[in-house]
């Protein structure tokens, strides 16, 4: 596949669209998402994250990845017997031991961001102005579908690549259907949490294009891109940048796959709601799944 046969969506929705395939998802699948709630349970997709003291998160932590931490944390006090106890929190939202949302200015491609606005219009030092994750902050609701590649307990292996006939075959395993602006959460059994010199396993091109045909709204996964990395990155650099796809990146998907398994039930209801901070390149997010 050349860089001209990569699937995109940029024009689509027109030249200042900030809603990629979110537009996918219409009254319509909204009612599919909702017909999902029989039973009010619910599961949390997102990973827990301990804060470390911000004097020592900045530096390499857990190994020789060069990224600083998650989140960094400070304790403020106030007097000696203070009224009220408060904390400053400095989040890395990208980190990978972090669940978040990628707002489409976080990848740029050939120079401009989703649908095609220059990069130096849309990213300024005192924010984004295009493609931020401000869409996103009034919440996204939809049907989502587990499609689950560990679900014999082996998982990938550290070189595996997951290409489109991976996702067609997992999701006839669990003989119910995908709807063009349903979202994907894709469990590959990994914690991509590694120090960046360690590969992973993670999807390839063809699986891309496996999700822009299905009309995906969302993707959700423990995997994402592999690395060591291939170019262009299949999610970052075609389904996020091209086709305006946004991605869940650094989900926890083994309680959703458990509790799938125990209702013998793989679709849901997916609730994002991120905090409505504007001009960012991503939000920190805590993705429910309700049955």
């Amino acid at each position: 596949m050349t860089e001209t046969d990569l699937p995109t969506n940029w024009g689509r929705w027109g030249d200042d669209d900030q809603s990629g395939t979110l537009n996918l998802i219409d009254e319509a699948a909204r009612a599919r998402a909702a017909a999902e709630v029989r039973l009010a349970r619910h599961v949390s997709l997102a990973r827990t994250v301990d804060p470390v003291p911000l004097t020592t998160g900045l530096g390499p932590v857990g190994g020789p990845a060069t990224m600083p931490a998650g989140v960094m944390q400070t304790v403020n006090f106030t007097g000696f017997r203070p009224i009220a106890l408060t904390d400053s929190l400095v989040v890395n939202t990208h980190n990978a031991a972090l669940t978040h949302l990628d707002a489409f200015a976080h990848i740029p491609v050939d120079g401009h961001v989703y649908p095609g606005v220059p990069t130096q219009d849309a990213v300024t030092p005192t924010g984004v102005k295009h493609g931020s994750a401000d869409p996103f902050t009034a919440g996204i609701v939809t049907r989502g579908v587990l499609l689950d590649l560990a679900s014999n307990g082996d998982g990938l292996t550290a070189d595996g690549r997951v290409g489109g006939a991976d996702l067609a075959a997992a999701l006839k395993r669990t003989g119910t259907s995908l709807y063009a602006g349903d979202a994907v959460a894709l469990r590959g059994g990994w914690d991509t949490d590694q120090p960046l010199h360690r590969p992973v396993p993670g999807l390839d091109l063809s699986a891309v294009t496996w999700l822009h045909e299905h009309g995906v709204s969302v993707y959700l996964g423990d995997i994402g891109d592999p690395r060591p990395p291939v170019f262009p990155m299949p999610l970052h650099q075609v389904a996020l940048a091209r086709l305006g796809l946004p991605l869940v990146d650094a989900a926890r998907l083994d309680d959703l796959a458990a509790v799938c398994g125990e209702l013998v039930r793989w679709s849901f209801l997916l609730v994002l709601a991120p905090p409505r901070i504007t001009g960012t390149t991503g939000l920190v997010v805590n993705p429910l799944a309700i049955f």
